[in-house]
């Protein structure tokens, strides 16, 4: 049972300038109510904090309770941020699926990396997939009362009994029936596909897109993504990794689907993420296909948002050819497999551009979860020092900032940048994944 200082809404910090502030809420004061109200989780503070006029009861660190009466502008921030985002217990999940990439981590990494969340909350927050088994119709009926959206979904497979067999819940198939219930209330969605050969792909996935097809203009979006594979699969279910014509197959679907859907809705709708093209070896869709580019964090049109940005930097960089003149030096960019022929065509434009520059890119290969995980995400650091430490890396080192765990600096296997940096004898500057960014930091303007 916990006790009732875990339940507490406790304020870690005030943002500067914001209401809070002004109104004197200050960190590890504790919020009791609003309009009266208990606050059990995000969802009740989100909706209840829109208004332009809140009632704020908080407790302050002498016992003290204040109760505040704020005017603001309608859905303006209070500005407080708490120890805890959700303000509420993290929902594990109960799912026991085939797929699971925390199930193929090896033992001994931190705690945090074994932790298998399916909290809709964190949908919103993080967007994060979830699989609507861990969601009651209340659940459901607050997402609908608060108009919190967009919720990303994943389905798998729109097969009730093989949705049960790949997430290991006898009641994945009667989940699906929550989409319903968000489509009818107007409630904004994004889906994903896990897709796992010979399992929900071929006449499967043709099925499943079909099927949602039913949700639009409502689900925006369905990203299909291959199965993550890494060596550490032992005991688990046997899953085989796609190869180049089963990407091309992949595609050919995916196109077909997107043809038929735009001309009706103005949304391609169903979208490959950027692996298949990679691994197909075929060319990435032009910008528009992406529709806003709806789905970055899963991976899809990333590479050519990168690649968009580097044109725009590199055609600003002509408007003041003076102001560049001088720029050169030798660096070293590191990136996973996937990622790599598109970042030695960037730097291979940039010497062409700036005669005086040296770039040396390196694919850097995935030892540590197995040669099918190709996404520079998952690269570790021992891997990135193991691989560089006799290739030649100029005054500094460029790695992208998903290498690195969200806020932290440090790798998944815990390798902090000070200990490369240290290992390799470079310096290290960390690059976002914008193209704008990537052509500055080369630069160092």
């Amino acid at each position: 049972m916990q006790n009732r200082k875990e339940k507490q809404h406790v304020v870690r910090r005030v943002e500067p300038d914001s209401v809070a502030q002004e109104m004197g809420i200050e960190a590890g004061d504790v919020l009791l109510a609003i309009n009266g109200e208990k606050i059990t989780d995000i969802f009740d503070y989100q909706y209840l904090t829109q208004d332009e006029y809140v009632e704020v009861l908080i407790r302050k660190k002498s016992g003290e309770e204040w109760l505040l009466e704020i005017d603001k502008e309608y859905d303006e921030d209070l500005g407080i941020v708490f120890e805890n985002g959700l303000m509420d217990e993290y929902r594990s999940c109960r799912n026991k699926c085939i797929f699971c990439f925390i199930d193929q981590m090896p033992k001994g990494m931190r705690k945090t990396l074994y932790f298998k969340d399916d909290d809709s909350r964190l949908s919103f927050l993080q967007g994060n997939y979830v699989t609507l088994t861990n969601m009651s119709d209340e659940d459901i009926e607050r997402v609908i009362k608060y108009r919190l959206s967009p919720i990303n979904i994943s389905f798998q497979t729109t097969n009730p009994e093989l949705r049960c067999k790949m997430l290991g819940n006898r009641f994945a198939g009667q989940a699906l029936g929550q989409v319903g219930k968000l489509y009818e209330a107007g409630i904004t969605m994004n889906g994903q596909i896990v897709l796992c050969k010979g399992i929900n792909d071929g006449a499967e996935l043709e099925r499943s897109i079909a099927d949602l097809t039913a949700y639009l203009p409502h689900l925006m979006s369905v990203s299909v993504v291959p199965v993550g594979l890494s060596r550490f699969r032992e005991g688990l279910y046997p899953l085989e990794p796609f190869d180049r014509e089963d990407a091309r197959e992949v595609l050919r679907c995916i196109h077909r689907w997107q043809d038929k859907l735009y001309p009706e809705y103005g949304l391609h709708f169903v979208h490959a993420s950027d692996e298949w093209y990679a691994l197909a070896g075929e060319e990435l869709p032009e910008a528009e296909r992406y529709d806003g580019y709806l789905q970055l964090e899963n991976g899809v049109g990333m590479l050519r948002l990168q690649m968009e940005e580097f044109d725009e930097a590199m055609a600003q960089l002509e408007e003041e050819p003076e102001k560049y003149e001088n720029c050169g030096g030798e660096l070293s960019v590191a990136t996973g497999k996937m990622a790599y022929p598109y970042l030695s065509v960037m730097a291979e434009r940039m010497t062409a551009r700036f005669p005086r520059l040296t770039i040396h890119v390196y694919a850097v290969s995935n030892d540590f979860f197995g040669e099918q995980i190709t996404v520079s995400g998952l690269l570790t650091g021992q891997d990135v020092i193991r691989q560089l430490s006799d290739k030649r890396l100029g005054d500094r080192l460029l790695l992208p900032q998903n290498v690195l765990r969200s806020g932290e600096d440090y790798f998944l296997d815990d390798v902090t940048v000070a200990q490369m940096e240290k290992a390799l004898q470079v310096k290290i500057d960390i690059v976002k994944s914008s193209g704008h960014d990537f052509v500055h930091t080369v630069l160092e303007v």
